[in-house]
């Protein structure tokens, strides 16, 4: 079993390790399985990459990410110029129905509005926008349409859950109600943890997942 100083070296290696993170420029400690991410970033891109490498780490329950994005040089970008680059991506993404989604900028910070039919499209939507130069975050108020019953989303999120060889179906108890979806259990790691709840989002109609799926590293 890793001490809390040994996983947060495991963390500070892993951010070392992957190539799109100037992890000099970042800092993580530990505690009780929550990481706690600072420093600063060049890109939005990145701050998001630093969570995601974060969260690959065994013993890793949750992050918190309290990096800043500081934009120099010729990543500095008017908001008027944000939008267009916005507006283009979108267009883009050949998943995003476009015509159904606004976006807004206030000081590099883009907010998406609209209704789309499926998570994945929302999904497509904010990933269209992280890669833009001067964004500095992505507020995605996007919302989706009425799907299927809640007893067809269960049926086919615990479907999909034992057609997974990532998931643990057998811990995991899935709760619906309306749009809503719960998720509870016990899970060996994050990323199962994380999974799961990707797959509950692909269910036709879903609009919120609430994951208390506890993380217990074997040995722990």
């Amino acid at each position: 079993m890793k001490s809390d100083a040994q996983i947060q070296r495991d963390i500070l290696d892993e951010l070392q390790w992957e190539p799109s993170i100037e992890a000099n420029e970042i800092g993580a400690t530990f505690n009780e399985g929550v990481a706690t991410l600072t420093g600063h970033a060049s890109t939005y891109h990145e701050k998001v990459m630093a969570e995601r490498v974060t969260k690959r780490i065994h013993g890793v329950k949750a992050v918190a990410n309290e990096i800043e994005v500081r934009i120099h040089g010729f990543g500095e970008r008017t908001d008027a110029d944000i939008a267009k680059s916005a507006i283009d991506a979108l267009k883009w993404k050949l998943t995003v129905p476009d015509d159904r989604i606004k976006a807004s900028v206030t000081k590099g910070w883009v907010t998406l509005e609209g209704e789309v039919d499926w998570y994945y499209q929302k999904e497509a939507a904010e990933e269209a926008i992280r890669y833009l130069p001067g964004v500095r975050g992505v507020v995605d108020q996007i919302a989706i349409k009425p799907g299927v019953s809640a007893a067809e989303v269960k049926s086919r999120i615990e479907a999909a859950f034992h057609r997974s060889a990532d998931i643990d179906a057998k811990a995991i108890r899935v709760e619906t109600h309306d749009r809503k979806v719960t998720l509870r259990g016990n899970v060996h790691s994050f990323s199962e943890r994380q999974e799961a709840e990707r797959t509950a989002w692909a269910a036709p109609g879903v609009k919120q997942v609430e994951n208390l799926i506890s993380v217990i590293p074997v040995g722990r």
